[in-house]
């Protein structure tokens, strides 16, 4: 028998799934993160998973992995020192951006550090026009001063991005094969081959990123790498923030990919569940230790978008824009924010009581972790409501100090706010759920969906702990707790595809081009994707090509892509094409103009390499779950009794109703007065509001 393993590095704990190929058994371990060397703990998981299941490495046939090394690189600014060359006069697009601001009425709205600073953003004399033609050739001859003047910077990677390269990039492609014979243990990164596609700063961010961030994802997958093959362990596999994975040295190639990289694998794991039970229509819930993840996911499809900034407030909504750095790479369409077990809470001069976004962490964690922390977190907070176990967690291996998260809780905020323990636990717990809330309407409701006709799929060390409370807010009446909630992102890594996008920019109007010009257009990106699936030796029938275009009205500014059919193309596809703009823009925003002319600005293609799917199950238990009952503390109930479940041990068919706890080794649900829980047979947890269907 041969079995998966899927990694996610989290914010307090590094989650390892196991899922055998035949589908009959999963598993999964949890050891806390290594923020030191976020490599230790990756491996320090397998060793632990293949000990709990008694696996050796030959039993492995798939290792994949969900990174967070490059967005932590932007977000603490400790990435490579990268120099940019660019076409003389357009040194500074990186600094002057564009004017979008996330708030238009602050006019003091700082702008992320700029990643390249001014010394190390290089300018060449050459010009290629806006049609693609040649209106200064490139000087050769400033070449070699280039070479000296880089070499004189202790550079580690460098992006080069000339002007109009997306529609003549021989200049690009000249001055990047003089700069990687001058370098050869330096990455160089072109603009052409990064992202070919109009738009000149978002262009050039993409590169920059791709320079500031490679070398340290090339020296951390190395390392990784030797480790993993030094346990004797197969290839390793990235998550890629568009929901598949790629072999790692690809991102090497395109360290822009793996942006998101970590909170794309719980999306896919709740697409791959909503095809398994049939409930297509998902609100998909995850909450780890330091933040809460939401995405929208409608037919058993998750939604990307091309458009993202890294490194700002960007990942609280679609359209808030200047706070990062543009990438434009499709990533999966999620809302994040600051809200997590871990998340310290706090009163603020103002007497008002705050949850995060300052986190304890992994180190020292909470409180009541007995590892050195003093402020309370809301981990803390759901412990002394009595929702999780007061002796310990992972299952006993994990001993916790309830007296002292009580202490915590009493000194930093019921105190300041003169109010009981458990009404400032509970404060806390109706903070972050609003906090929590808000991210699940910006992906539904600001998407132009009704949270009332999808169901809640919570997952997460956390989440399953505040599902209900979530739905009642949102006025949901379904909930869905898969499998090893507390590691199911990391089943997302083990269910998913091969996967790379390209694109390139197909000017044009629907009413102005034909089939042969699109079909022209795809050729070349198709021939790059199908040569990346066999290197990866996927075999030709297991290679498959998704297709879209990024379409707008003739005067907007931004675009929204849309799926286009596979070819060979009829006469009428350009018809096609802009009926299902016109139709994806009125779900958008809620208006169309169909008498407008819609333009094309981009073609994409995904190249994906179809990997064996798999069916998680959980194998239910023989009905022997109780553990008894304890008080926990509910607003406006006060002090009730719940009866206490062991996950592992409830049977298929098995029903009940709050107030209840379910516990497993790696996370907790909480189930409020008013639901009922029945488990199915593959080891899932429904959760319906009674007096509902």
């Amino acid at each position: 028998m041969t079995w998966r393993i899927g990694i996610d590095i989290g914010g307090t704990f590094t989650d390892v799934a196991l899922l055998d190929e035949a589908g009959t058994r999963i598993g999964a371990a949890k050891v806390p993160t290594t923020p030191a060397n976020f490599g230790q703990g990756v491996v320090d998981g397998i060793e632990a998973a293949l000990e709990r299941y008694d696996l050796t490495p030959g039993d492995i046939n798939l290792v994949a992995h969900a990174t967070t090394v490059v967005t932590n690189a932007i977000l603490e600014q400790k990435g490579a020192r990268a120099a940019t060359v660019s076409t003389r006069g357009f040194r500074d697009v990186l600094e002057l951006r564009r004017s979008a601001r996330a708030d238009l009425y602050d006019l003091f709205q700082d702008p992320p550090h700029v990643l390249v600073p001014r010394h190390r953003r290089l300018e060449i004399s050459e010009r290629v026009g806006a049609d693609g033609s040649v209106v200064t050739p490139l000087a050769e001859d400033e070449i070699p001063a280039l070479i000296d003047e880089l070499r004189g910077m202790d550079i580690d990677a460098i992006a080069v991005t000339l002007l109009f390269s997306f529609l003549n990039s021989d200049h690009e492609r000249r001055l990047g094969a003089a700069l990687r014979a001058a370098f050869p243990d330096k990455p160089v990164y072109l603009s052409c081959e990064v992202l070919p596609e109009i738009r000149e700063f978002e262009r050039t961010s993409t590169t920059a990123v791709c320079a500031y961030v490679g070398p340290i994802l090339a020296s951390y997958l190395a390392g990784l790498t030797s480790r993993l093959d030094d346990l004797g362990l197969p290839p390793l596999y990235v998550m890629g923030s568009n929901g598949g994975v790629f072999e790692a040295g690809e991102g090497v190639a395109m360290p822009a990919m793996a942006v998101e990289s970590g909170p794309a694998a719980g999306v896919v794991a709740a697409a791959h569940v909503a095809r398994q039970t049939g409930q297509v229509d998902l609100l998909s819930f995850d909450m780890g230790g330091t933040t809460a993840k939401a995405s929208l996911i409608r037919d058993a499809t998750y939604q990307t978008t091309p458009d993202y900034e890294v490194g700002g407030g960007a990942s609280g909504s679609r359209w808030m824009h200047g706070t990062g750095h543009p990438i434009r790479v499709p990533v999966i369409d999620l809302a994040e924010v600051s809200a997590g077990g871990g998340s310290i809470a706090w009163v603020d001069r103002a007497g008002s009581l705050r949850v995060g976004p300052q986190s304890a962490g992994a180190d020292p964690g909470p409180v009541c972790y007995g590892r050195g922390g003093a402020q309370p977190t809301v981990t803390d907070c759901n412990l002394v409501l009595g929702y999780l176990d007061a002796g310990s967690l992972l299952g006993g291996a994990m001993q916790i100090d309830l007296a002292a998260a009580r202490a915590a809780v009493d000194e930093h905020l019921a105190t300041p706010l003169g109010i009981g323990v458990e009404q400032a636990a509970a404060g806390v717990i109706d903070v972050v759920n609003h906090e929590m809330a808000e991210a699940l309407k910006i992906v539904s409701v600001q998407r132009g969906h009704d949270p009332r006709d999808f169901t809640l799929a919570a997952f997460g060390g956390a989440g399953p702990l505040h599902a209900a409370a979530l739905a009642e807010e949102l006025g949901m009446t379904r909930l869905l707790i898969p499998p090893i909630p507390g590691a199911f992102s990391a089943l997302g890594l083990i269910a998913t595809d091969l996967r790379r996008d390209y694109s390139r920019t197909f000017f044009t109007r629907t009413d102005q081009s034909d089939a042969k010009a699109l079909t022209d257009a795809l050729a070349e990106i198709e021939a790059e994707g199908q040569a990346m699936l066999t290197r990866a030796n996927i075999a030709p029938d297991a290679q498959h090509f998704q297709r879209s275009v990024d379409a707008r009205y003739a005067r907007q500014s931004y675009e929204l892509s849309v799926p286009i059919p596979d070819p060979p193309y009829g006469p009428d596809v350009m018809e096609t094409i802009a009926q299902s703009f016109h139709d994806h823009h009125r779900q958008t925003y809620g208006h169309d103009n169909r008498s407008e002319p819609v333009q094309l600005v981009n073609v994409r293609l995904s190249a994906i390499g179809r990997i064996p799917q798999v069916h998680i199950r959980q194998q239910p238990g023989d009905g022997d779950a109780g553990k008894g009952t304890r008080p926990i503390w509910l607003r406006g109930d006060g002090a009730v009794d719940a009866m206490i479940l062991r996950r592992e041990a409830m049977a298929a068919g098995s029903t009940g109703t709050g107030p209840a706890v379910v516990e497993s080794l790696e996370s907790t649900l909480l189930v409020l007065p008013g639901w009922a829980w029945n488990m199915d047979d593959d080891g899932y947890l429904h959760l319906t509001k009674e007096g509902t269907t």
